[in-house]
């Protein structure tokens, strides 16, 4: 269980949901975190709740805001000396409906954050350590970047493009860094509730595990790509899905 001991990761978006299941799987491991969010208070609590800070700092910002991207990988290298680990898993989606429908401005704020958000901490982490002593970077995307999903077609097509520049990213990258993804069905979060309250039964329905997702059924494998035993794996996107699109839905 201590795989990822003295290791240093940077997990944004991880006061909550996916990303807190990530940073708990690391700590659990060995690994410090550095973990990010936009409220200062929830924060905090993450920060408590993974063991204070002998292991876990927190920095409160935009994940889109190029600052804080900068002064957050400063803090992380301050904290702990190092950097090893960066986990983009920080993304909105504040638009649902049919395409011809979108609200411009909200889809270009979903890029902001889900695409350029992750180009910019990608680029913080490469410059400031990651370049120099090597390192891995798993991003989150999601299966509704692998085909199309009805109400969510524009968050799925941001994803689909961070699945295009992680590949783009391990080749630019290598062979210092690695840099994959991975690809969720629906998970049982804060952020994903509007696609399975009150109808978990039915949405599970096609899932041939009989399940919808839980955080930490994606922290194992985020920190699975993050360590050693993936070191040949870069550029890849993988799905986890309880098995969703074998049937063809999403």
């Amino acid at each position: 269980m201590n795989e990822h001991a003295g290791r240093v990761a940077i997990v944004t978006g991880a006061s909550r949901g996916i990303g807190l299941a990530v940073a708990q799987r690391l700590v659990t491991a060995g690994a410090r975190v550095c973990i990010t969010a936009r409220r200062e208070e929830q924060l905090a609590q993450a920060v408590s709740d993974l063991g204070g800070s002998a292991v876990a700092i927190g920095v409160a910002g935009k994940a889109d805001d190029e600052a804080h991207q900068r002064s957050t990988v400063a803090a992380a290298i301050e904290a702990f000396g190092r950097l090893d680990y960066l986990v983009n898993n920080a993304g909105i989606n504040p638009a649902y409906g049919p395409l011809l429908d979108l609200d411009l401005g909200a889809a270009r704020k979903l890029l902001e954050v889900n695409v350029l958000g992750l180009l910019g901490w990608t680029r913080e982490a490469y410059r400031a350590h990651l370049g120099e002593h090597g390192g891995a970077v798993v991003n989150l995307s999601s299966v509704a970047g692998q085909r199309p999903a009805a109400g969510i077609a524009f968050y799925g097509g941001s994803k689909a493009m961070v699945s295009s520049l992680t590949a783009a990213l391990a080749v630019e990258l290598a062979p210092g860094v690695r840099v994959n993804a991975v690809a969720p069905a629906v998970v049982k979060t804060r952020f994903a509730t509007a696609l399975y309250e009150g109808r978990e039964d039915a949405v599970s329905a096609p899932y041939p595990l009989r399940r919808l997702g839980v955080p930490e059924d994606v922290a194992g494998l985020v920190a699975f790509l993050l360590g050693d035993e993936a070191g040949w794996i870069t550029g890849q996107t993988v799905t986890v899905d309880g098995g969703l699109t074998l049937t063809g839905g999403i």
